[in-house]
């Protein structure tokens, strides 16, 4: 193929920003993105914000030229003919929430691909960087696929594992994700050059799905969770959702990066120590946590 490949990336953050520098390094064609919050911000509200606090990704855009598509929606009549004026070859997802039609995924030339961050077929679902940390699992991964009406279900394309440390929240799992997803995307779009990827069907005996989280879960329950569970439940957590401690109607945010072991055992949801801002709490399997840094609040902030 000798013509430089047309691509249009779709996205939000430091998934976007990635997509672009990698579509940047394998010298595609990048005829437009089209920004999360274009689908989320009033015309108005995206520009005081652009204008106020531009995002790192919109600074890129920016300065490499990029054309910043204006449309409100993926499934828009003018998006729509938009790829198929530009005879467009590839569509990129990534971190997208609005659910995008068949009649959209099927325009690109090659495809609609779409970047998910997890090993497919497991994992499937909104927000795989919280349920792999809570979950316990020693790895995550990022996942090349062709998009099809079923979420998250299509052919994989290219993929790549990535280690979970014990020390991760999800912000450092996810700027860790997202930063491997700029090479795959590279190596990916340079295959496409070629045309010499053949997609590997997720096997759906193997496929787990995971909803977003309720409020609920954002209040630690020491009656059923282990200390490991506890720590786990709060990292992976920061920086989607705050979670809490709660005491009647009294809640108290807790840091996800002071919050550690005690050496200190206890019944489950006995308080070990408490004072202005820190506290030692037993867990489910008797072993205590640790929490410092607490922030205290009279009603459940949301």
């Amino acid at each position: 193929m000798d013509k430089k490949l047309k691509v249009v990336i779709l996205g939000k953050g430091a998934m976007l920003a990635n997509l672009i520098r990698g579509a940047i390094l394998s010298d595609v064609n990048i005829v437009g993105v089209l920004r999360y919050e274009r689908n989320h911000l009033s015309p108005l509200m995206l520009k005081i914000h652009d204008f106020f606090k531009p995002s790192p990704e919109l600074t890129l855009i920016k300065r490499h030229r990029i054309k910043d598509l204006k449309f409100n929606s993926a499934n828009s009549e003018n998006f729509r003919k938009f790829l198929i004026k530009n005879n467009v070859d590839i569509v990129l997802v990534g971190t997208w929430s609005e659910k995008i039609s068949k009649q959209t995924i099927d325009i690109p030339q090659i495809g609609t691909i779409n970047v998910h961050p997890s090993l497919l077929p497991k994992y499937r679902g909104v927000n795989p960087y919280l349920e792999t940390i809570r979950n316990g699992e020693k790895y995550s991964g990022i996942t090349f696929h062709i998009m099809t009406e079923k979420l998250d279900a299509g052919g994989i394309l290219a993929q790549e594992k990535i280690e979970i440390l014990d020390s991760y929240t999800g912000l450092e799992l996810r700027n860790k994700t997202a930063f491997r997803a700029r090479f795959l995307c590279e190596g990916l779009l340079e295959q496409l050059k070629q045309g010499c990827v053949i997609p590997i069907p997720q096997d759906e005996n193997e496929a787990t799905y995971f909803k977003d989280i309720a409020p609920e879960e954002m209040t630690l329950d020491f009656t059923k969770e282990t200390s490991d569970e506890i720590i786990r439940h709060v990292r992976a957590f920061h920086p989607f959702r705050p979670t809490y401690i709660q005491e009647c109607n009294t809640f108290w945010l807790v840091d996800a990066y002071k919050i550690k072991k005690s050496e200190l055992t206890g019944q489950p949801y006995e308080y070990l120590h408490s004072d202005k801002n820190s506290k030692i709490i037993a867990c489910a399997d008797r072993i205590a946590v640790e929490f410092n840094g607490l922030k205290k609040y009279n009603n459940l902030p949301l």
